[in-house]
C-alpha cells in the first residue's frame, strides 16, 4: 500500500504567481496539479456561474457555491490522489472561502469555517504558501479582461489580502508568508526551502 501523499496549497490574491508555482511544484514532484474554482466536471459549471457577470450571486450564495465546487474537488479529485500516494499541488483551497467571502464579504467567519470543516471532510492541508502581494502590484501584473471576482474594488482586495495574512498568522505551523515581489528566482527558492523545512519535500 502506497504511503499517503503531501497536500500543498498555494494562495493569494489574483495576481501574485500562484499558477506559476503550481504547475512548477507538480512537475517538479511529479504530483497532481488542481485548481479552485472549476477542477471537476461539476465545478466548471459552478465556476461559470462564480465568476460571469450575467447573474452575480449574493455573498452567501456565492460562499455555497463555493463549497459545493469543493465537495467535489475534494470527493473526486484530492483524496483520490493522496491515498494513491500522489502529493496534491492546489491553486487555491478552502481558505480562499475565509479570505474571499469572509473577509472580503463581510460573512461570519464562523460559519464560514463550519461550511468549508463540510465541504472538505476536514481535510487539511500539509502546507499552505501565501504570495503575498501588494494589490497594487497584483492588478498591474493582471492580463486580459478581468472576471467579476478580480474586477472587484481595491479595498475588497484589501480585506482580501489581510484577511490571508490573518490566517497565517494564527496557525504558522501549517503557513509559510512569501514576500511575492521579490523576483521570480528569489519566490522559486524561498517556496522549496519552506517545503524542505517543513519535512514535505
Amino acid at each position: 500500500m502506497s504511503p499517503r501523499g503531501a497536500f500543498l496549497v498555494v494562495e493569494g490574491i489574483d495576481g501574485c504567481g500562484k499558477s506559476t508555482q503550481v504547475r512548477r511544484l507538480a512537475t517538479a514532484r511529479d504530483a497532481v496539479a488542481t485548481f479552485e474554482p472549476g477542477a471537476t466536471m461539476l465545478g466548471s459549471s459552478l465556476r461559470a456561474l462564480l465568476l460571469e457577470d450575467a447573474d452575480r450571486p449574493v455573498p452567501v450564495a456565492e460562499a455555497l457555491l463555493m463549497a459545493a465546487d469543493r465537495a467535489q474537488h475534494v470527493a473526486s479529485v484530492i483524496e483520490p490522489a493522496l491515498e494513491r500516494g500522489s502529493d496534491v499541488i492546489s491553486d487555491r483551497y478552502a481558505s480562499s472561502t475565509l479570505a474571499y467571502q469572509g473577509y472580503g464579504r463581510g460573512l461570519d467567519l464562523l460559519v464560514l469555517g463550519d461550511l468549508m470543516a463540510l465541504a472538505t471532510g476536514g481535510l487539511r492541508p500539509d502546507l499552505t504558501i501565501l504570495l503575498d502581494l501588494p494589490v497594487g502590484d497584483a492588478a498591474a501584473r493582471r492580463t486580459g479582461s478581468p472576471d467579476r471576482m478580480e474586477a472587484e474594488h481595491e479595498e475588497f482586495f484589501e480585506r482580501v489580502r489581510q484577511g490571508y495574512l490573518d490566517m497565517a498568522a494564527n496557525d504558522p505551523s501549517r503557513w509559510v508568508v512569501i514576500d511575492a515581489t521579490a523576483p521570480l528566482a528569489d519566490v522559486t527558492a524561498a517556496v522549496d526551502e519552506a517545503i524542505v523545512e517543513r519535512g514535505l519535500a
